[in-house]
């Protein structure tokens, strides 16, 4: 008898705790990317946030089950939102920080969402100066973390929109002042350059803006080349009017033996499957984006 009574009381407390863990809408389907022994990276702009009432609900939900260690954002217009959408992180589990920025006359400013057990030991703003109006209408975000005993820079970014010569040429002039940023820096360090860079990578030379990052080659990699040479793949921007990828992954050649490991991936996130009425829904109550992330395994 007192076996049984100790066996019921196990039971219950296992169930209690199963009945108080909290799921969202995505909680019913297996999108998970995250994995312990790696570190995982992802770039989403979540356009006008929060557009809808539901947008941090959704968010959140998809955040908490890819579980994903850093999340760089753009087009974070609402602090208030902002603040809603880590608490919503936190009431799934008590391990989201987050980080916005201010500096966007716009409001469309960029931030960070991380956990709480990555020793992150600054995020700060760079091109703040107005000379540099012309190339970053929003300034890049840089965060330096330590993730298995290595130090890790991520910078997150939102390039110029739309087509047309001028825009080009000012995302042209960002990804140079970038490559200038990393090599003056952080040359010998692990960087990693995510973020809505709102241009085709596999043009020809004359019409490519990544063209320095693309050269230089022995220092540099599109970690979403694949993705990008795909007409059939699963695009960032699906959206019918300008389909195509411009939400980017790029990392320096210190990483490049972790992403060549079998563990290591770069995927983009289809969340709109999962919703009844698809991509339409997504962008009614999410983005017009989809996130891509990267997988980087650190094991020797």
């Amino acid at each position: 008898m007192k076996k049984f009574l100790i066996f019921l009381a196990v039971f219950f407390i296992i169930a209690s705790c199963t009945q108080q863990r909290k799921l969202g809408y995505f909680s019913q389907f297996d999108i998970d990317f995250g994995e312990d022994e790696t570190l995982e990276i992802m770039t989403w702009n979540i356009q006008h946030f929060p557009k809808d009432s539901l947008t941090v609900s959704r968010v959140a939900s998809a955040i908490n089950e890819l579980d994903v260690d850093v999340v760089g954002l753009q087009e974070i217009e609402s602090q208030a939102g902002f603040v809603e959408l880590v608490q919503e992180l936190n009431s799934y589990r008590p391990i989201w920080q987050g980080y916005r920025a201010v500096s966007d006359e716009w409001d469309q400013n960029l931030a960070f969402i991380y956990k709480q057990q990555l020793n992150v030991e600054k995020i700060y703003e760079i091109y703040l100066a107005e000379k540099y109006d012309y190339a970053f209408p929003r300034r890049p975000l840089v965060m330096e973390l330590e993730f298995a005993d290595q130090p890790l820079v991520v910078i997150n970014n939102h390039l110029k929109a739309s087509g047309g010569q001028e825009n080009e040429e000012r995302r042209r002039q960002a990804n140079l002042l970038l490559q200038e940023f990393i090599e003056t820096n952080y040359n010998t360090e692990n960087v990693v350059l995510i973020g809505d860079l709102n241009d085709e990578i596999s043009e020809s030379e004359t019409k490519n803006v990544f063209w320095n990052f693309i050269e230089a080659d022995e220092d540099f990699l599109f970690a979403d080349t694949k993705i990008a040479a795909d007409s059939t793949a699963k695009w960032s921007y699906p959206y019918w009017r300008y389909r195509g990828h411009i939400d980017h992954i790029i990392i320096t050649n210190e990483l490049f033996d972790e992403f060549n490991s079998a563990e290591s991936e770069v995927r983009t996130i289809t969340l709109d499957k999962y919703l009844p009425d698809g991509w339409n829904q997504h962008f009614r109550e999410i983005t017009d984006h989809r996130p891509v992330a990267i997988k980087l395994d650190f094991a020797d």
